[in-house]
């Protein structure tokens, strides 16, 4: 069976027509015969669209019930057994009534497309996935229904609903899209013309990159390698010059002058990784590139002309932007250059620009002769076989009898000089040719003892011979030169890795780091130095070894690190290539200050929210747990001062109980007001001692009603280290507030239980419960989830409870009562076990009368 069609109308934000866009659609292709019904179409009473409903056969929704109230979802079933040609889905990203077919609606579109059913459905921007932080960030709102972009993006079509935000606000004004009274806020809110603009704007970048999706693959699967020139996109070709920067700015403006132009940097390395290219200043193109809105590739090629042009049709480029060469006239007759090759093989679909600059023409510089980096010894024996060698082997041929022949002769000196480039490298190998020719020619080569030549074929075989001679030290230099290089590149990629590892990881501190360059360059002390102005005194952020430098004038090495931070190093000049891995540690150097300063503002950040919490925990006290003694106080005084009433003796000491139990009640909140005041300023801590559980809790049950809680708290539990006032009030906070959501006649279940070195106390009650993304939310202060029973306080004892919980080093947690209803989790440490014979005999567990 062929999987069906999926068709998305696309918005930017609600009200610019998706539906009618959709309903519309409908009615044309009914018109051509096609069997279209619509599974789910929203209205939201908008006159226009309930119209476009008439003339379309509807599936009946189905009724599904969820927390006493009935909702309807789309029957994916109905719809199956329906079996239509399209079906039409409105809102993509709709998350389904718990006990549908699906979470999402997307989901039943999955099912709806692999039964063979083609779906037009709707979703807008801010819906999307990948969008969702972008679209808090510019709305304040947080999405939270999204459907994943690849969902929208495997659509066979996706066609854009645009609307200006001018023309989206007078309908929105109009009464098109909201009920009047809605209006006014969602003009000066979510619609607002900023948010508009920048929705618009996502939606035109996304959509604009899936033509881009389709334009590929329909080139890839046509083999078409011509350019097609869609929009304007630039390739710079870089040689790590400093004429980059010119070519970059001048590829921007030429981007600018056409709709949707694109940048694109590309800088071409061999691939055996040797390059003269400048990393550092590569690193500053590329940003200069992001910064102008483009991106920077790197790739490898050995025909830099080739390389460029296969990248430029792969990316589907219509311009290739070059920089003048940098060589003299004579180097020329080595090949025409880059820009010369790409603009005669770029063909009618590439336009080549080759760009002026001030380096034009100066020349690229010839290569500098480099040691062969062998070793001091190798050199000085590589120098004595090249000079000494031929001398010996001079007055070996000369006192031995036997004539060897030309030939021979010019064989062994061939074998010093081989000798001498493999000790020594070039230049004792050059020395050695040039003097062993010398010597060949005074001594063996006819007329004898004179710097003359008589036969031809003897001029010949002295040339060759230096000729050899020069290529087997050439070829013994550049492998010794090549291995240096190996060897180095080895090290600095170990280098960086570690350092990018630090990065990811963040394990090293700043005086580890600054160990590690000094030992990695053999320096005598290293100091990450910084001010505060340009004119500022320099201070020492962190530093290593003896003597640190104090600014960086007095050090051998300096590497500055923005403006106002430096790495100083002393001991010894380093050389210029050992600058890029020193410049590497640098920037992570100033990364690890930063990162140990924002953790020590983060620190204190914590202690601020810390005490925020607690003065948020002491007002929830004063203002809700206060009032109810205080109200029982008032009243049976005022009932005693009645004059209107005579109170028998038993009523009287009744009221005068009441005040006592009152009165009491409040000497204990402000006690522990008073030491959670102390606590919150650093002054004193709670007294945590050794405590039973089943001594505590049934006192924190005095202020609810009888047979309305039942206690389970075995006598077998191990004892808490806690401080007894502070869990008194946490758990009949908690206790009162399950009573408070309870069915009547329904009791709270209060049990505990041990679980390895925590003791947990499970208050269950079986009231509505609360959806999974409230559960952190009911415990801040002023917060009430749902219809709250009138009189029930202002929302902030469980935000009491959970302050000092945590202040003895305990949890509090909401769960899910399996049946229905909320379980509050009170978990507490253990107290440190202790020898038998010291144990003190358990006491008895008490009750509260009537549980």
């Amino acid at each position: 069976m062929a999987r069906g069609k999926l068709r998305i109308y696309l918005g930017a934000a609600p009200g610019v027509g998706k539906t009618y866009a959709m309903l519309s659609e409908a009615h044309r292709r009914i018109e051509r015969g096609t069997d279209c019904v619509v599974a789910f179409v929203e209205h939201h009473h908008r006159p226009r669209t309930e119209v476009m409903l008439h003339g379309l056969e509807q599936i009946p929704r189905r009724d599904l019930e969820y927390r006493d109230t009935v909702f309807t979802e789309m029957d994916v079933d109905a719809v199956l057994a329906r079996r239509p040609q399209v079906a039409l889905v409105d809102e993509l990203a709709h998350t389904n009534v718990p006990g549908s077919r699906h979470t999402k609606r997307w989901q039943d579109v999955e099912d709806l497309l692999a039964a063979g059913i083609d779906v037009v459905s709707t979703v807008n921007i801010q819906h999307l996935e990948s969008l969702g932080d972008v679209v808090e960030s510019i709305t304040g709102v947080r999405q939270r229904e999204t459907v994943p972009d690849e969902v929208v993006r495997r659509a066979d079509q996706v066609e854009l609903v645009d609307m200006s935000p001018q023309a989206l606000r007078r309908r929105m004004a109009h009464g098109n899209i909201y009920k009047p009274d809605k209006v006014d806020a969602a003009l000066s809110n979510y619609f607002r013309p900023g948010n508009l603009t920048a929705l618009r704007e996502l939606a035109l970048l996304w959509v604009a990159d899936r033509v881009d999706e389709y334009l590929n693959a329909y080139r890839s699967e046509h083999e078409v390698s011509t350019i097609w020139g869609s929009r304007e996109r630039i390739v710079v070709g870089l040689t790590g010059g400093p004429e980059g920067r010119t070519l970059i700015r001048r590829a921007a403006r030429l981007a600018e002058k056409g709709a949707g132009g694109e940048v694109l940097a590309v800088y071409v390395s061999r691939s055996d990784g040797l390059t003269s290219a400048s990393p550092k200043e590569l690193a500053v193109q590329r940003t200069l590139v992001e910064d102008l809105g483009g991106t920077f590739h790197h790739v490898v090629g050995d025909d830099v002309p080739v390389a460029l042009l296969d990248f430029s049709r792969g990316v589907n480029a219509t311009q290739i932007v070059l920089g003048v060469s940098r060589r003299k006239g004579w180097q020329y007759v080595f090949g025409p250059g880059v820009g010369a090759t790409v603009a005669t093989d770029s063909g009618p679909d590439l336009d080549v620009h080759l760009i002026t600059h001030d380096e034009a023409g100066k020349g690229r510089g010839l290569p500098v002769p480099r040691s062969a980096r062998l070793g001091r010894s190798r050199i000085i024996w590589g120098w004595l076989t090249g000079v000494a060698g031929p001398v010996l082997l001079t007055l070996l041929l000369t006192t031995i009898s036997v004539d060897l022949g030309l030939p021979n002769d010019m064989l062994l000196f061939l074998t010093v000089t081989v000798a001498a480039a493999l000790v020594g490298g070039l230049y004792p190998a050059l020395a050695s040719a040039a003097f062993g020719s010398l010597l060949l020619n005074y001594y063996f080569t006819p007329p004898l003892h004179e710097l003359t030549v008589a036969d031809p074929k003897n001029i010949v075989a002295i040339v060759i011979f230096v000729l050899v001679g020069v290529s087997v030290a050439s070829v013994v230099d550049l492998a010794a030169r090549r291995t240096h290089q190996a060897a180095r590149l080895r090290a600095e990629s170990e280098i960086l890795s570690f350092l990018a590892g630090n990065v990811l990881r963040g394990e090293t501190g700043l005086e580890e780091l600054l160990e590690r360059v000094r030992e990695t360059f053999a320096m005598e002390s290293v100091a990450l130095l910084e001010r505060a102005g340009d004119v500022a005194p320099w201070t020492c952020a962190g530093s290593v070894g003896p003597r640190p430098c104090e600014n960086p004038e007095g050090a051998d090495v300096d590497v500055p690190v923005g403006d106002h931070m430096a790495l100083a190093l002393t001991g010894r000049v380093l050389p210029a290539e050992d600058r890029r891995v020193l410049a590497a540690f640098a920037a992570q150097a100033a990364v690890v200050l930063d990162r140990q300063r924002l953790q020590h503002e983060a620190d204190q950040a914590k202690e601020l929210a810390e005490g925020n919490r607690i003065r948020t925990a002491l007002l929830a006290a004063v203002s809700h747990d206060l009032r109810t003694p205080l109200a029982g106080i008032k009243v049976s005084v005022s009932s005693l001062r009645s004059h209107d009433v005579a109170w028998s003796e038993e009523d009287q000491a009744e009221l005068l109980e009441a005040i006592e139990e009152g009165a009491d009640r409040l000497d204990l909140l402000v006690g522990n007001l008073l030491d959670m005041s102390r606590l919150q300023t650093g002054t004193v801590t709670p007294i945590v001692r050794e405590a039973d559980l089943d001594e505590v809790v049934p006192m924190a049950l005095g202020g609810v009603p009888e047979d309305s809680v039942e206690l389970n708290i075995p006598e077998t539990l191990p004892m808490v280290q806690v401080d007894k006032g502070l869990l008194e009030r946490s758990v009949a906070n908690v206790v009162e507030n399950a009573v408070k959501y309870s069915p009547p006649g329904t009791p709270v279940l209060v049990k505990a239980s041990a679980i390895a070195d925590r003791v947990e106390v499970r208050v269950i009650d079986r009231g509505p419960g609360v959806p999974d993304e409230a559960k952190d939310r009911i415990f801040e202060p002023f917060q009430r989830y749902g219809d709250s029973p009138r009189g029930s306080g202002v929302g902030l004892g469980l935000a009491v409870a959970r302050g000092f919980a945590e202040a003895m080093g305990g949890t509090i947690d909401a769960e899910d009562t399996p049946g229905g209803g909320l379980t509050m989790v009170l978990s507490l440490p253990t107290a440190p076990a202790r020898p038998a014979a010291a144990s003190p005999p358990r006491s008895t567990a008490s009750r509260v009368p009537g549980l």
